[in-house]
């Protein structure tokens, strides 16, 4: 009876440990990893899986709202389809609304990245990090610089996403976790805000505008499939979901910085966001129409925290220590989906993007530590 209970813990320990073994590849490092970085996910996390059937090792979407201070972890469910697991409150992100243009400019990062194992850092010295790979591909062709970017523990940022360690030790572990599950990559969103009409027509004045609504079709895509976009860049713009025309030889080609390829969007997920940015656009006009009030382009604050931690954590959000982040955002191109030439992608998504209105005051930058 013994023996067969040892026998029994040996095999577990051994599959255990085989199960493991993928995870050493996790960061630049070959040092074995520390224990935070192993650690199972809570008893209840794993309770909450089970109830929504998500397979533990199943991919994972993660999406930010810098206004709303949030952090949502999305998971593949049994269907294959995503479906919200958890909202973490977002302890501290520095900047303000608006993507980052430079280094030591404090922005914290928006748009689409792919995080790769070696991008997770077990080793980090805010508890546990997650580096987001600034700059992507979008970012390079628009001339954007910095690095070390991350979501992070320990609550303080300096153009990154600060959790708690506690929330990013889950965080972490679910990532890991995905990697297991065989996918090299698992993508995160990061918007300025929930891309809803009325968070939209509150910043209409913002010069950052045409960007956000070039993030909402992504987002759109996301929210009306429940499926991972496909990400592509072509003249300097994010592409979603796109696909070769009918009888083309050959997939697109996607140059970053080069005129888009002949390409139509997958129809079925064209279908449905079209419907969806169809009822946003009545939505957004009927705000306007109501004169609903326009948001500062400024805040004067550097960046935010959700108010969960604000008595927890007294005095972490200052005055900003940077000019306005929007003042000296750079003019990008109009934003025609393909040129006019009545495919189904200029057809759908030709004039979903305004152009930004001018605003040119001088910058001023300071340099910003690493997460």
């Amino acid at each position: 009876m013994i023996r067969a209970i040892v026998r029994r813990v040996l095999v577990l320990a051994a599959a255990f440990a085989t199960a493991l073994t993928p995870v050493i590849c996790l960061g630049e490092s070959s040092k074995p990893l520390p224990a935070k970085a192993t650690r199972e996910l809570p008893a209840e996390l794993l309770s909450l899986l089970e109830q929504k059937k998500m397979p533990k090792y199943s991919p994972i979407v993660v999406r930010l709202f810098k206004e709303e201070a949030e952090l949502e972890v999305w998971k593949q469910d049994a269907t294959g389809r995503f479906q919200i697991l958890k909202t973490y409150p977002i302890c501290r992100w520095s900047g303000d609304l608006g993507p980052k243009l430079h280094e030591g400019d404090r922005q914290a990062p928006e748009g689409f990245y792919a995080i790769t194992p070696e991008l997770m850092n077990p080793n980090s010295n805010f508890h546990l990090s997650i580096n987001l790979g600034f700059p992507n591909t979008f970012d390079k062709a628009n001339k954007r610089n910095g690095s070390f970017l991350m979501i992070h523990g320990d609550c303080w940022s300096s153009g990154c996403y600060a959790m708690t360690d506690e929330q990013i030790s889950e965080i972490y572990s679910l990532a890991r976790d995905s990697f297991l599950g065989g996918r090299p990559s698992f993508q995160v969103q990061a918007y300025p805000f929930r891309l809803t009409p009325a968070n939209l027509a509150r910043h209409r004045n913002s010069p950052n505008l045409a960007f956000w609504k070039m993030l909402k079709i992504g987002n759109d895509h996301f929210e009306t499939t429940r499926l991972e976009p496909r990400v592509d860049v072509c003249d300097r713009r994010y592409v979603f979901d796109a696909q070769p025309p009918a009888n083309s030889p050959s997939p697109p080609v996607f140059n970053p910085t080069e005129k888009c390829p002949p390409f139509v969007v997958n129809p079925e997920i064209a279908r449905r966001a079209l419907e969806k940015r169809r009822s946003d656009e009545l939505e957004y006009a009927r705000l306007l129409e109501d004169n609903l009030p326009a948001a500062p382009i400024y805040s004067g604050l550097d960046g935010g925290m959700n108010k969960v931690f604000l008595t927890q954590f007294p005095g972490r959000v200052t005055l900003a220590k940077v000019m306005p982040y929007a003042s000296y955002l750079p003019q990008l191109p109009p934003i025609p989906w393909i040129d006019n030439d009545g495919s189904l992608t200029s057809r759908w998504f030709g004039s979903s993007l305004d152009k930004p209105p001018e605003c040119n005051p001088t910058r001023v930058g300071f340099p910003s530590a690493r997460c």
